[in-house]
């Protein structure tokens, strides 16, 4: 095995302190990407779980039967690679002794670390892995905070019906249009859009994979202009993203509605500026969503602090990493016990309202409690649009075409 960096977080006491509460620490396990492709976002999902941590300690811990516990994090650097996570979370188990884990990041490393901590029996709560083949394994100990991934681009058909049904316009005339990744969360999203146009009655008029290369989609785009779809769908992570906008707005397609996922990671503003507006871009969670949970306060309150903790907005990943830090307290305290069957049984009953949404887990370990988030890009500016209840700004649609800009 390569070297393994270790990096473990006692909220800052001195050793001499460490070694005086230690009796008093529950300490969980999480393999983590901090190098590699996915080191930025695993940076993200470790300051969401920093930050939750120290709250919880700040504010006296977790109580267990009447004793108060602080948390650890003893986290070990996966590089991205899904088999150095597996070897990584079966040492955290047997050599280090955690009871306990959170997720690392990306479906395909929660996939790896799942087999270990189910033959272990060590509850897991993760917050980054959202593909629809993690739910379909039987497993007991696995539970996710997010939203799965077929449920991400949901809300953008059942925008596009609400906004011809005010225009007078029978959904079932619609057109979509798909180009995804050929990948498995690529492919679970697909399979929610597909069920929700079959939901509403719309025609799917073109159904393409992206290219491998994410060098050129033309070939899409030339059916898009031929078609002349209502909605148009992209997934294809970061480098899809950046492809489809760039494409677009090259080429001057016109489209009522694109929707896609990833659009803060390929910074699409940034990069192309009003070229990028009014795309419809998913999310897990957005800072003006009405949560309101114990620990955190409201989404805003969470914003602000993590926000004056590092100097930068937080992205979902971090959001639902921190949540994922909560629903593991939660547990913990409702079990009032530091055996993990106890705690896996409560976490199986969780139903909390926090700051990142309501979490509550199906027989899966799937939460189906909480709705995706649609929010639009406008002069620089992302505005909530989907679920309606949680909407900041009125849906700008169809949008404009390249003429009329």
């Amino acid at each position: 095995m390569a070297a393994i960096t270790v990096i473990t977080v006692f909220s800052g006491l001195s050793n001499s302190a460490q070694a005086q509460k230690s009796k008093d620490t529950i300490t969980i396990g999480a393999a983590l990407s901090m190098t590699g492709i996915n080191g930025v976002n695993g940076k993200h999902t470790r300051r969401g779980y920093e930050l939750a941590k120290s709250l919880i300690n700040e504010n006296g811990g977790v109580s267990v039967g009447g004793t108060k516990f602080e948390l650890a994090i003893k986290y070990y650097d996966d590089e991205s690679n899904p088999v150095l996570a597996r070897k990584l979370a079966k040492r955290l188990i047997t050599k280090d002794k955690v009871r306990l884990m959170l997720g690392p990041y990306s479906t395909s490393t929660t996939a790896t670390v799942a087999e270990v901590t189910e033959k272990y029996k060590v509850p897991m709560v993760q917050a980054n892995g959202a593909s629809l083949s993690l739910f379909d394994k039987g497993y007991k100990y696995m539970f996710a905070v997010l939203s799965s991934a077929d449920r991400y681009l949901g809300n953008a058909l059942n925008l596009a019906a609400e906004q011809s049904k005010k225009s007078g316009v029978d959904s079932s005339t619609l057109k979509v249009a798909i180009a995804v990744e050929d990948d498995s969360f690529s492919s679970d999203l697909r399979k929610g859009v597909l069920a929700d146009a079959k939901k509403f009655n719309m025609t799917v008029v073109i159904d393409e994979k992206l290219p491998r290369d994410f060098g050129d989609m033309t070939f899409i785009l030339d059916k898009v202009k031929f078609e002349k779809p209502d909605i148009l769908i992209v997934s294809g992570h970061d480098k899809g993203a950046d492809l489809a906008i760039r494409q677009i707005k090259e080429q001057k397609v016109d489209v009522p509605m694109l929707a896609m996922t990833h659009c803060e990671g390929a910074d699409i503003h940034g990069k192309y500026g009003l070229g990028a507006n009014y795309t419809l871009c998913s999310t897990q969670w957005a800072n003006t969503m009405k949560h309101k949970g114990r620990w955190f306060g409201t989404a805003d309150n969470y914003h602000r602090q993590f926000t004056a903790e590092y100097g930068y907005e937080p992205p979902y990943q971090a959001a639902e990493s921190s949540a994922a830090v909560l629903v593991m307290a939660d547990a913990i305290e409702r079990a009032a016990s530091l055996d993990k069957q106890k705690i896996r049984e409560a976490l199986v009953k969780t139903d909390l309202k926090t700051f990142f949404g309501w979490v509550k887990f199906d027989e899966t370990g799937k939460n189906i409690a909480k709705p995706m988030v649609l929010r639009q890009l406008f002069q620089g500016k992302y505005l909530t649009v989907a679920p309606s209840g949680f909407a900041q700004h009125e849906v700008v649609y169809p949008r404009p075409k390249w003429s009329d800009r």
